[in-house]
């Protein structure tokens, strides 16, 4: 895999703050190995105010293109704000590039898997789907199943509160004790439920009729 590393460097060629006069180098991996791509020669106009800086960072990030992780010994105000701002990574690192090259770069990576992890985890909050004469199906066993930062009762109530329907039914991996709880002590629910497999359950959910 191809990736770049934008580092600040001093003339000593170590990583130099934001601040200070130096060359910003692209470094390059291809095949394992880090070469210099291209570099620019910059230095910080902050005598010249925001408005100045800010036109500097713009060229800086035309310089940049696709190159999206950043690293000087050193970098804060309107450089850092500049480069967060449009999706850099931003690091502080101290030495020569050669030293932390792969690092940052196995970290970046590293962030980025467990983002792809969180987002093939997530869980799609279910919504109750028509089947006909009123009735409605929905599964919440996979949120009763996973950590999905959302409850039973936040996903049934809003439907239940609306009404229009005569039955839901509900796959779920047990019934919710709420649930269970409005049906026994004389709410506007009943309900019937069966196991239909191991850590599966079927509830049947009506509106309590009047001498019910």
């Amino acid at each position: 895999m191809t990736r770049e590393i934008a580092v600040h460097t001093s003339r000593k060629g170590e990583t130099a703050a934001i601040t200070e006069a130096g060359n910003i180098i692209v470094y390059r991996r291809q095949m394992g190995i880090w070469g210099i791509e291209r570099q620019l020669t910059f230095a910080l106009a902050q005598d010249k105010g925001i408005k100045e800086m800010r036109s500097q960072m713009g060229d800086v990030l035309q310089f940049l293109g696709d190159c999206k992780i950043f690293v000087a010994s050193s970098i804060t105000g309107v450089p850092y704000y500049e480069l967060e701002r449009t999706g850099c990574s931003v690091w502080e690192f101290a030495g020569k590039p050669v030293d932390f090259l792969e690092y940052v770069i196995a970290k970046e990576e590293e962030a980025e898997q467990e983002q792809l992890t969180a987002k093939e985890k997530a869980v799609v909050i279910p919504v109750p789907e028509p089947t006909g004469g009123g009735n409605y199906r929905i599964s919440i066993k996979t949120v009763q199943e996973s950590d999905a930062g959302v409850t039973t009762k936040q996903i049934l109530m809003p439907f239940l509160k609306r009404g229009g329907f005569y039955q839901l039914e509900i796959i779920c991996n047990h019934v919710p004790p709420w649930l269970e709880l409005e049906a026994m002590t004389g709410g506007t629910l009943v309900y019937e439920s069966e196991k239909i497999g191991p850590g599966e359950m079927r509830v049947l959910l009506k509106k309590r009729m009047c001498g019910e």
